[in-house]
């Protein structure tokens, strides 16, 4: 065996070992979770559909990480110990940044081991005191909706929304409704008292139960606001 072979042995076992190396690196291992929130309450929107985005600084040109929210308004991520940058990018989600108005949306989280951490925002409007029943072949829903928002950032609402599913994701994605009743709104609108009522279409398979939730449109977002899901038994 010649000593240019060896070599090239050599070289080529020191790199396997380096790439063995590089790719038993630990995985991410600590859980970042909580709620997007006003006033500790959970702001709910629709399913996938909201996102903030976490940069850790020092990666070079690596992007951020998209953390999704869920209809219940929660979010998880597990990531590498460190520090990171939570940022609510422009115009996402049905609600502004605590911190609209100051130097940056922008929220330093030092993440080492398992963290629970609310992000608390502003929504424009928050759905309260929402009620479902059932008659005659119907659901029907009762909510205020309250207006948050009032200076020169304030809103009006286009419209309100009654869905219902077969399943307990509910939304304005047609895979996430069977039936809808959609409402405009105006200045003579009472939203200390709206009400929407829906026909409960057939399902197949046969079910004696839907999924029901409220939802507003409000001008110029994207991303409607939502009430609490509920479970309606027929």
């Amino acid at each position: 065996m010649t000593r240019t072979f060896q070599s090239i042995i050599l070289l080529t076992a020191l790199a396997v070992f380096a790439s063995c190396k590089k790719d038993n690196f630990d995985p991410p291992g600590s859980t970042f979770k909580g709620r997007i929130t006003y006033n500790g309450q959970p702001v709910m929107v629709e399913q996938n559909q909201v996102r903030f985005q976490l940069w850790e600084p020092g990666w070079g040109l690596n992007g951020p990480i998209d953390v999704a929210i869920s209809q219940e308004g929660g979010y998880s991520a597990v990531l590498f110990n460190g520090n990171y940058k939570l940022v609510i990018p422009p115009n996402e989600g049905p609600f502004m940044s605590k911190s609209a108005g100051s130097t940056k949306d922008t929220i330093m989280i030092n993440l080492q081991g398992n963290q629970d951490f609310d992000v608390e925002v502003l929504p424009y409007y928050m759905v309260t005191g929402a009620q479902f029943s059932q008659a005659n072949g119907r659901v029907s829903s009762v909510v205020k909706i309250e207006k948050i928002i009032t200076d020169a950032n304030a809103k009006n609402i286009e419209s309100v929304s009654l869905y219902i599913n077969k399943t307990a994701f509910v939304g304005s994605n047609g895979n996430m409704q069977i039936q809808r009743k959609d409402s405009a709104v105006n200045a003579a609108t009472d939203l200390n008292n709206l009400q929407l009522s829906v026909p409960i279409p057939a399902i197949t398979p046969t079910q004696n139960y839907v999924y029901a939730r409220v939802g507003v449109k409000i001008a110029g977002v994207e991303d409607r606001l939502y009430s609490p899901i509920q479970k309606i038994t027929f």
